[in-house]
């Protein structure tokens, strides 16, 4: 399953200038997902992160798999028009810098969910080499639907 930016925006809230995932290029509703950021000297956090050398912050990067992970979770039936709240990040670790005109290759699994809880497991990769993973708890909220 593909969601290209339009899609992504009619499963989650996020928009300009916090969404932060470009594509959805695989997915398995409430398993995995795969997808993808483009990175360019465009957007906001380079104004001041940093001015002589733009680097992506690492926040910014959990924040896309965290993303990447709630589509994942929103595209299961039961939880449509819903949304997925932040409970925790551990074990994020950064190993390379990610500056503009490169490509985040995200990827999240699902590895628990228990009714509105669960956690998932990210990876971020440039070129195929890992700059970013972390594990990253969720919980669904009420449907924001009316």
């Amino acid at each position: 399953m593909q969601l290209n930016s339009n899609q992504i925006q009619q499963i989650i809230p996020h928009r300009y200038p916090f969404l932060l995932i470009d594509r959805v290029v695989d997915m398995e509703p409430g398993q995995w997902g795969k997808g993808i950021k483009c990175v360019t000297a465009n957007e906001m956090q380079f104004l001041g992160h940093f001015p002589q050398e733009h680097v992506m912050p690492g926040v910014l990067i959990v924040e896309s798999m965290a993303q990447l992970g709630a589509v994942v979770m929103l595209s299961l039936e039961e939880n449509r028009g819903k949304i997925a709240y932040f409970g925790g990040i551990k074990n994020a670790r950064f190993k390379e810098k990610v500056c503009p005109g490169d490509v985040l290759e995200l990827e999240v699994q699902i590895v628990k969910s228990r009714g509105p809880v669960g956690i998932g497991e990210g990876v971020a990769k440039v070129n195929g080499k890992i700059v970013a993973k972390a594990e990253m708890t969720f919980a669904i909220g009420a449907n924001t639907e009316k």
